[in-house]
C-alpha cells in the first residue's frame, strides 16, 4: 500500500484516571442500552402479532406502554449522553486520546443489547419485508404496492405504515433480492424476518467498523476519533442497528468500496510528476469502483461517491482536464456493466429508476424545505391565494435537487483542483441531497456524517456534527409513531425521563468527576529519572 503523506497527531495512552472514567462512561452507556432495549418491548414498532406477548415476564412491557415509552426515552437519554462523554476521550487535539480498540470494545458493548429486539423509531423494515416477500412471490416490486401484491389481510401487508401499502419500492435491486432470500428463510414468521432483515443491517454496520478506522488513517485522523463519531454515533445505534435501515448496508458498501479503490492507489502532491503505478493498482480501482456501484443498488444516493472517487483517480494521473475525462468514462462503464448485471441477474430489470421518487409522497416535519413549503401553503390561505401546500413543496423539491447538483458539481470541480479532499466534497455533497429533500430523516444525514467522520480532523465540523447527532436522536420517539395520536403520553414519558437521566447523570459524576468538568487538551506526562 502507497504511504500517504498526511500523518495522524502522535497522542498518548489514556492516564489511569481517564481509564476509570472511560470504564464509568462504558458502563453508562450499557445501562442505557439495556433499558432501551427493554423498552423496546413495549415501545417499539412491534410486528400486528407480536410474539412478545407470550413470553411471560416479558410481556408486562407490552401492557405498560406509558411506562416502556419512558423506559426507551431514558435509555434513549443515558446512551446520548455517555456517547458524548466517550468524545471527550476521542476529541481531536487531546494529548492523550482513546485507541481504537478501547472505542471499539465501548460499541460492541453498546450494541449488543440492541440486537434481537423489537424494531425501533420508524416501521420501514417491514416495508423491506413486504417488498422482498413481493420478490420472492414473483411479482415486480417497482410496479406494485404490498396491499396490491400481496393483500391487505397477508401479514406482511399487515406491519406496513399506511401511507407506505399501496406505494412502489424505492430500493435498489440488489437489496431487494438480498431481502427475498431471508423471507424464503423466514417464510410467514414476520418476528423472524425482522431479525433477518436487522443481520442485513448488522452486516453493513460491520462493513462501516471495517472501512472507517482505514480511511482515517489515510487522512490522519485517529481512527478511535472516526469511529466514535461514524460508528458509536447514537444516530447509528439507534436507527442503523435498532431501527435497522438499509442505509447500513449502503453507506457500508460505499465505504469498502472507497477503501478498496484506494487500497493501491498511489497518492502524488500537486505539482509533482504522476508516480509510477502499483503492481494491482488498476484492478484494485476497478474492485473499489464495482463495489461502489453495489451500493448504489442498494440506496441510489451511493453513486455520488463514484464521481468523488473517479476525482481521485484522475488526480492521481497528471490531473488533467483529459485525465478527469477518462476517470469518469472509467465510471461510467463500470456502473452501466454492475447496473445491468445486478438488473438481468435478479430479474428486477430497471423499474428502481421510475421508483426513485417514492419517498417524496411523505413530507416529513424535520425536513426544512417540506416545511417551509408547509408555511407557503398557511401563508396562501391567509392572503385568500388558496391551499397550494402540495405545489410549493413540489417546487422546492425541485430546487433543492438542483441546489445539491450545483453543489456537488462545484465540490467535484474544487475537488480536482486541489482546493478540497474528494471525500469531503463526498460527505458535503451527500449531505446537501439528504437536507434539502422534502423526506429528510435524521439517519439520511449519516450519509454525509460518516465518511466526513473519516476525513473531517477540524474541531468545526466535529462540534456541529456532535450537536446535530445527539439533538436529531432525541427528536423521534422508539415507536415511529405519535403513540397513536395520544402525543399527551410523549411528554409526561420525556418528564419521567429527564428525572432519571438526571440521577444516573449525578451517580456517574460521584464515580468520575472528571466527566462533568471541562475539557482539557490535559498535559503531557513528564519523564522522571
Amino acid at each position: 500500500m502507497t504511504p500517504s503523506p498526511v500523518g495522524a497527531r502522535r497522542t498518548d495512552p489514556l492516564d489511569a484516571d481517564e481509564n476509570r472514567a472511560l470504564a464509568v462512561v462504558r458502563r453508562f452507556g450499557i445501562v442505557g442500552a439495556l433499558l432501551l432495549a427493554f423498552g423496546s418491548l413495549g415501545a417499539g414498532a412491534a410486528p400486528i402479532l407480536n410474539p412478545v406477548l407470550d413470553i411471560p415476564v416479558l410481556r408486562l412491557f407490552a401492557r405498560i406502554p406509558t411506562v416502556s415509552v419512558a423506559i426507551a426515552f431514558t435509555g434513549m437519554g443515558l446512551m446520548v449522553i455517555a456517547w458524548l462523554w466517550l468524545g471527550r476521550f476521542a476529541r481531536p487535539g487531546r494529548d492523550r486520546i482513546a485507541s481504537q480498540s478501547q472505542v471499539l470494545r465501548t460499541l460492541l458493548t453498546w450494541v449488543l443489547p440492541l440486537v434481537v429486539i423489537p424494531p425501533l423509531f420508524s416501521r420501514d423494515v417491514y416495508s423491506y419485508l413486504a417488498q422482498s416477500e413481493i420478490v420472492r412471490r414473483g411479482f415486480d416490486p417497482y410496479q406494485l404496492g404490498p396491499a396490491e401484491a400481496l393483500g391487505v389481510a397477508d401479514p406482511f401487508t399487515a406491519g406496513v405504515s399506511n401511507m407506505w401499502r399501496d406505494t412502489p419500492a424505492p430500493y435498489g435491486p440488489l437489496f431487494l433480492e438480498a431481502g427475498s432470500w431471508l423471507s424464503g428463510v423466514a417464510g410467514t414468521n414476520v418476528a423472524l424476518g425482522v431479525l433477518l432483515q436487522r443481520l442485513l443491517a448488522l452486516a453493513g454496520f460491520a462493513l462501516i467498523v471495517w472501512a472507517l478506522p482505514r480511511l482515517a488513517r489515510r487522512y490522519g485522523v485517529a481512527p478511535g476519533t472516526a469511529l466514535w463519531l461514524g460508528a458509536a454515533n447514537p444516530l447509528v445505534l439507534f436507527h442503523l442497528v435498532a431501527g435497522a435501515h438499509n442505509e447500513a448496508l449502503g453507506i457500508g458498501l460505499m465505504l469498502v468500496g472507497l477503501e478498496l479503490g484506494m487500497r493501491r492507489l498511489a497518492v502524488r502532491v500537486k505539482g509533482a510528476p504522476p508516480p509510477p503505478r502499483a503492481k494491482g493498482e488498476l484492478t484494485y480501482i476497478v474492485l473499489g469502483a464495482v463495489v461502489i456501484s453495489l451500493a448504489a443498488m442498494v440506496k441510489i444516493h451511493a453513486i455520488v461517491a463514484l464521481g468523488f472517487f473517479g476525482v481521485m483517480v484522475a488526480r492521481r494521473a497528471k490531473g488533467r482536464f483529459l485525465d478527469l475525462a477518462a476517470s469518469a468514462a472509467l465510471m461510467l462503464v463500470i456502473f452501466v456493466a454492475v447496473t445491468l448485471a445486478v438488473g438481468f441477474g435478479t430479474g428486477l430489470g430497471f423499474g428502481w429508476v421510475g421508483a426513485l421518487d417514492t419517498p417524496s409522497k411523505v413530507w416529513s416535519w424535520t425536513s426544512p424545505g417540506a416545511e417551509l413549503g408547509q408555511l407557503g401553503g398557511v401563508l396562501g390561505v391567509f392572503l385568500g391565494l388558496g391551499n397550494h401546500t402540495a405545489s410549493v413543496i413540489a417546487i422546492l423539491n425541485l430546487l433543492g435537487y438542483a441546489v445539491a447538483g450545483a453543489v456537488t458539481v462545484k465540490f467535484l470541480w474544487d475537488s480536482f483542483h486541489w482546493r478540497y479532499r474528494p471525500i469531503i466534497g463526498l460527505g458535503v455533497s451527500l449531505g446537501t441531497f439528504m437536507l434539502l429533500h422534502v423526506s429528510m430523516q435524521p439517519w439520511w444525514l449519516l450519509w454525509a456524517v460518516i465518511p466526513l467522520a473519516a476525513a473531517a480532523g477540524t474541531s468545526r465540523f466535529r462540534n456541529a456534527a456532535t450537536a446535530a447527532s445527539a439533538v436529531l436522536a432525541l427528536l423521534i420517539p422508539p415507536t415511529g409513531s405519535p403513540f397513536d395520536n395520544r402525543s399527551f403520553i410523549l411528554h409526561q414519558a420525556y418528564a419521567a425521563a429527564v428525572v432519571v437521566v438526571l440521577l444516573a447523570v449525578l451517580v456517574a459524576w460521584r464515580s468520575a468527576p472528571m466527566l462533568l468538568r471541562p475539557p482539557g487538551r490535559g498535559p503531557r506526562p513528564t519523564a522522571t529519572s
